[in-house]
């Protein structure tokens, strides 16, 4: 199996820990290695160094060859500028496909959390092997409430394909449900979390991305025929600005119909802002999640991450204090979603800050 691991995004809802120039998933968020880093030691028992593949900004480039210096330069995948997770994986899997015909590949995000380690790498095993016999495989995360932060995936007929875990069919894909909805998906339990990792053979996304998004197909099938060559980065860069910008759940997994889902426990959390961050952490008996020195009064459920400084408080409550060397972030908990927006703001007036 091969793996290739997305690590382009611009970790915004994390500012300002998170920059454009180094965004989440080349920092150290909750443990000495950076998500990056994490996130490759979690798969290399089933997956050598050398059949992993970074895509990443063509800006991230060095600082995936600082994070691993083990990984092939070949295996760094830069995109001359995001165009959704589509494209992306298209590429990717014409370099698979001109290396392995039969190559089945695992995608995932460089900055999931996961704490089940030895689970995780089972699961994607069974998924190689669904993947292998035509399906296009999604893990589904088992949901421990009835969240509206994610979109949901729900079940359809047993597989019984794998004796690894449970699979089957997928019915539906659904989008980011309201509070009411989504305690009736969780409650019914046919509903799973996407958490938007896949497995399945390259040569079959390559050709559901021909039957589904065939004007993406066909840019990529111009960008094949110089894989490998002199002449493949400037029809990289003359080419990918003309791709529709497209998402791998619509452009192909919410049409085709051979995907198949994996439902998983793998104590998994997208850190996609300061509140998932909180909830991935542990926190006091208080509810106080702090990375760094704080001292409080009557301090209940806040975050507090510190940058070398002592943070003090007195009388905060549902709080997220993110204290860096040149900004300081205070917002309600409740409100994180909204720091994508402060920081469009902030770059009007203070460009270097983002």
């Amino acid at each position: 199996m091969y793996a290739l691991v997305l690590a382009g995004g611009s970790g915004t809802r994390l500012w300002p820990y998170s920059r454009s120039s180094k965004p989440k998933q080349f920092l150290s968020i909750n443990g000495d290695q950076t998500m990056l880093q994490q996130t490759v030691a979690r798969i290399l028992p089933i997956v050598p160094i050398e059949q992993i593949y970074i895509a990443t900004g063509a800006a991230y480039t060095e600082l995936v060859i600082e994070q691993l210096p083990g990984l092939p330069r070949e295996n760094i995948l830069a995109e001359p500028s995001g165009r959704g997770t589509a494209p992306c994986i298209g590429w990717a899997a014409l370099h698979l496909r001109r290396r392995d015909p039969e190559a089945v590949m695992a995608v995932l995000s460089a900055d999931h959390g996961i704490e089940r380690g030895d689970l995780f790498c089972e699961v994607l095993q069974a998924g190689e092997k669904l993947a292998q016999a035509g399906y296009l495989v999604t893990l589904g995360i088992t949901p421990d409430e009835p969240s509206t932060g994610y979109g949901y995936i729900k079940r359809g007929a047993d597989l019984g394909e794998t004796s690894v875990q449970g699979a089957y069919q997928v019915a539906a894909f659904v989008e980011k449900p309201n509070a009411v909805r989504a305690k009736e998906y969780v409650q019914s339990g046919e509903y799973l979390w996407n958490a938007g990792m896949f497995v399945w053979r390259a040569d079959r996304i390559l050709e559901e991305l021909n039957s589904h998004r065939p004007m993406v197909a066909e840019a990529l099938q111009a960008i094949d025929v110089t894989i490998g060559g002199e002449h493949e980065r400037h029809a990289l860069e003359t080419i990918w600005t003309t791709i529709e910008n497209v998402a791998i759940d619509v452009a192909v997994m919410e049409r085709t119909s051979h995907a198949a889902v994996i439902p998983a426990n793998l104590g998994w959390s997208d850190v996609g802002d300061w509140a998932a961050l909180a909830e991935a952490l542990p926190s006091d008996e208080t509810g106080n999640t702090v990375i760094g020195t704080h001292v409080g009064l009557e301090t209940r459920g806040t975050l507090i991450y510190g940058n070398g400084r002592v943070i003090a408080t007195i009388g905060l409550e549902d709080l997220v204090i993110v204290d860096t060397h040149d900004v300081l972030l205070i917002c309600p908990r409740a409100r994180v979603q909204d720091v994508k927006a402060l920081v469009a703001q902030v770059r009007e007036q203070h460009a270097l800050l983002t």
